[in-house]
């Protein structure tokens, strides 16, 4: 068997042969060079260039709270993107966003479960970045902004 690297794509060639009886072995197989153009280098999986973005489905079992990892403040405090790592959909899905306001802080609760068609699906174990937004009443301002998922 020999190995190629070819195109960014590593090549296998196998060959049957047979032993001499001087202990050589001969190939049935033609030895033809792979040209690049017989290579495919189109990826078969892309990498997302960042976290997923999700909505709420509000339809999920077996809710549960989830922390998020960053908050990032957009339109002037008056939105707040969140990010939190998660698993796939449809066995781990945002159900839905929880948001208290007061005076002096914004408590953001995200929760997750898993959608009801997934009851005879299998799912990879496989953490992933998820994104959503959330619109505030009022600017955030000077208030203090909490993950209620932590609590």
């Amino acid at each position: 068997m020999t190995a190629t690297l070819l195109a960014g794509c590593l090549v296998l060639a196998t060959g049957c042969g047979t032993a001499s009886s001087e202990g050589r072995t001969t190939s049935s197989a033609p030895d033809t060079p792979v040209s690049a153009s017989a290579v495919s280098t189109t990826p078969t999986t892309s990498v997302p260039k960042g976290p997923e973005p999700v909505k709420p489905i509000g339809d999920a079992i077996n809710t549960r709270k989830v922390p998020w990892t960053k908050a990032e403040r957009l339109s002037k405090g008056t939105k707040i993107r969140l990010v939190w790592t998660s698993g796939v959909a449809p066995c781990t899905v945002l159900d839905r966003v929880k948001v208290k306001e007061t005076r002096k802080r914004v408590t953001i609760t995200l929760y997750e479960g898993t959608a009801p068609q997934a009851k005879d699906v299998s799912c990879i174990m496989i953490a992933i970045e998820k994104t959503t937004t959330v619109k505030l009443k009022k600017p955030l301002g000077k208030r203090k902004l909490v993950d209620g998922g932590k609590s």
